[in-house]
This record gives structure tokens, sequence and C-alpha cells, in this order.
């Protein structure tokens, strides 16, 4: 996924009340939007350095995004992805170059789909060959330990319900799958079980009823972020 336009540098002055950032650019002082939820462990340090889109609307309040910025992690410096809004459109590119192997023998790929009392699944892959898989997408940047990320970043109840739900639909003689898509370079994946030991139960039952846990790494440049090549999940049983 290449960018539509060249992205701004700037250095991180402040993120606050989630989804807002201050950054000084060549221009002066601008309030970006910051679309991620979580806490960021590790790259939300003022004077990171930054890269911001700029949308093309006229009617947004904040025309410029926070896309990546330069962390000082423990494997070294690296550009990492931020944009929780980015992981689905990766996955749904990968899937249609078949960059996906556990979908292979899938060529349809419905987006938000209903299921259970009160979620909505990222996608629904099905193909005539093969029944339907349903699949949750999830974002992850966090890193602590040189080569290894972890999820999540900050309890996320939202995503512990998502885990029941997925075993629910494999209890129930369905498939599904979660892809963990990481907006960095790591070598492996497991679950952040001090920061959220409910996530980490919620995963570990997911896991164990049948669902499908794969990660895959992202390439991540000014130019552009791309899935590249699947990881180890070394969450144990």
């Amino acid at each position: 996924m290449l960018f539509a336009a060249p992205l701004a540098p700037g250095l991180l002055v402040q993120r606050y009340k989630r989804f807002l950032a201050d950054i000084e650019t060549a221009d002066g002082l601008v309030t970006a939007h910051c679309p991620n939820p979580g806490a960021m462990l590790g790259l939300n340090e003022p004077g990171r350095p930054v890269l911001l889109s700029r949308s093309s609307n006229p009617a947004r309040k904040l025309p410029l995004t926070w896309e990546l910025v330069e962390a000082d992690l423990p494997g070294g410096p690296q550009w990492v992805g931020i944009n929780t809004l980015r992981p689905n459109a990766l996955v749904a590119e990968a899937f249609r170059a078949g960059g996906i192997a556990a979908l292979a023998g899938h060529d349809v790929f419905r987006p938000e789909v209903r299921y259970a009392k009160a979620s909505r699944v990222d996608f629904l892959a099905s193909g005539a060959g093969s029944g339907p898989c349903h699949v949750e997408v999830k974002n992850c940047h966090l890193m602590r330990r040189a080569g290894l990320v972890e999820f999540p970043d900050c309890v996320a109840a939202r995503s512990a319900r998502h885990m029941r739900d997925l075993a629910q639909v494999v209890v129930d003689g369905g498939r599904a799958m979660v892809i963990i898509v990481v907006q960095m370079h790591a070598e492996a994946f497991d679950v952040a079980r001090d920061i959220d030991p409910a996530f980490d139960r919620a995963f570990r039952d997911a896991r164990a009823a049948g669902v499908a846990m794969h990660a895959y790494r992202c390439a991540v440049s000014p130019a552009g972020v791309a899935l590249t090549d699947e990881i180890p999940v070394i969450t144990p049983p």
C-alpha cells in the first residue's frame, strides 16, 4: 500500500486526548489526527520524528493524519505504522494478491459482517472449495524486547470479547481466524499478558477452541506499508 502523496515530516510535541497530536513541522505547529486508541507505549515520546498524510477532503477539521513514527526500539530504530485504520486494508490487499496462505482457496472477502450477539467480524472469507471463515484483524506495534512484538498495549476488553465470539463460531462448527498485523519489523509475536490478563485468557481459550492465530509483519517506509511474511505466534497454550 503506497501512500497517495509524499508524507510530511515533523517532530512530535505531544499526543493527547488519545486522538490528537501536536506536531512541529516546517510550516509551524500543527494539530494532527492520531488514528490510534491504544497507549502507544514507546512510540509517543516528545521529539520523535513523525510522518503525516494530508486528506484531500476539504470538510475535514484536521486535514493531517499521523501515519508513521521513527521509534528507538530495543532492536534498533525503525519506522513504525501507528494508523490503526490501515491493517484491514493491508489484509485485503494481501488477500487479493494471494499473500495469505491460510486463506488459500477463498476468493470472496466480505468486510464488516455481523455475527454473534453484538459483533462485526472484519472479514468473512468464502470460496467455492472452502467453507466460510470469520477473519478478525488486530493491529500490533508494541516492542519491549528486541524482535518480539506484543498485543495489546493497554486493556482491550473489546478485543477479548472478539476472541470469545470467534471461539463460539468454532464451537458451533464454523471456522475462525485472527490475523495480527505488525506495522513494523519483528521476528515473533506474543500476548502482553502483564498488560491485560483477561485478553490473554481469552486469546488462549480461543486458540484452544480452534481459532487459527496468524501474525504478519510489515515492510514500513515513508513510501508505504505492505504486509510481507508470517512470523511465529509463540503464546503458550
